[in-house]
């Protein structure tokens, strides 16, 4: 049996690949969406956008400067007194993108009982709290 290191990093890769398959055709990535989804519930500020997002964030990859910068350019998001949100187009894609972030999720879970999912973070952040001590 494979230790578990092995799996979580397994499993991310794929996590990454799926959601980055899933939003390609939108031209944005897994980060891109992961910062939608935080700016879809209220408007934030750098600080907070970087605090969402820094734990998703590995050395050498795409920076939240970055994220913020390319969902402007789409014209997905706006900045109003050092604030960031949605624009109207990027709930728009936020709404549209949903539906296929939802079947990804769908099928990463697929063949799980109701509480497998539960179950599992809980232990995983068990596991985290343990050697964050």
């Amino acid at each position: 049996m494979r230790p578990i290191g092995y799996w979580l990093k397994h499993l991310d890769r794929l996590i990454d690949e799926s959601f980055d398959s899933t939003l390609d055709g939108a031209g944005i990535a897994r980060r891109h969406w992961q910062a939608m989804n935080v700016l879809d519930s209220a408007p934030r500020d750098e600080e907070e956008l970087r605090g969402a997002l820094n734990p998703f964030l590995a050395a050498g990859a795409i920076t939240v400067d970055e994220v913020v910068a390319d969902l402007v350019r789409l014209g997905w998001a706006s900045s109003s007194e050092g604030r960031y949100a949605l624009t109207a187009s990027g709930r728009e894609a936020f709404d549209k993108l949903g539906a296929r972030v939802q079947e990804t999720r769908d099928r990463l879970v697929d063949g799980l009982a109701p509480d497998d999912y539960s179950n599992t973070v809980r232990v995983l952040s068990l596991m985290a709290a343990n050697l964050e001590r």
